[in-house]
């Protein structure tokens, strides 16, 4: 079983999306997608109902979602780890404890744009167009993310 970890700062906007995608996109029985926030803001919440919205206008579910902080035990239990900001990045490496946790942490949009280190913007601020333009972000990503792992 591969496990994979989404994970931006609250838990609710983008890492939520980015676990309801990549689940869309490989076979349960063979992969476990999860989320979590760098910060504890929004431990035990559902995600943003925007991003519940814009995840249901393309037919998925993501409501059963619950925030969670991500932890150095992290590290043991995933083998993949992508985050969606420099930000959550930094967060992320601070609590690695040696060069195999480092490696394992990656930014998700360099699965479009290899090296680039492009954030994906936090739309909790804004309006549900932010919200659209991220997922529509992530899938392209998740995309990229799920050819790989299928291979």
């Amino acid at each position: 079983m591969t496990k994979i970890l989404m994970v931006c700062l609250g838990n609710i906007c983008r890492s939520p999306l980015a676990e309801g995608i990549l689940r869309s996109k490989l076979p349960i029985e063979k992969f476990t997608i999860d989320s979590a926030g760098t910060g504890n803001y929004h431990v035990g919440d559902p995600p943003d109902t925007r991003s519940v919205k814009v995840a249901k206008k393309y037919g998925l579910n993501i409501s059963a979602q619950r925030g969670r902080q991500f932890t150095e035990a992290d590290f043991d239990s995933f083998e993949y780890i992508y985050v969606m900001d420099d930000s959550n990045y930094a967060n992320v490496i601070k609590l690695a404890r040696n060069e195999n946790d480092i490696a394992k942490v990656k930014m998700i949009l360099n699965e479009i744009y290899p090296n680039q280190n492009h954030n994906v913007p936090d739309p909790y601020t804004g309006g549900i167009q932010g919200f659209e333009n991220t997922f529509k972000m992530l899938d392209e990503a998740c995309e990229e993310i799920a050819k790989k792992l299928l291979k």
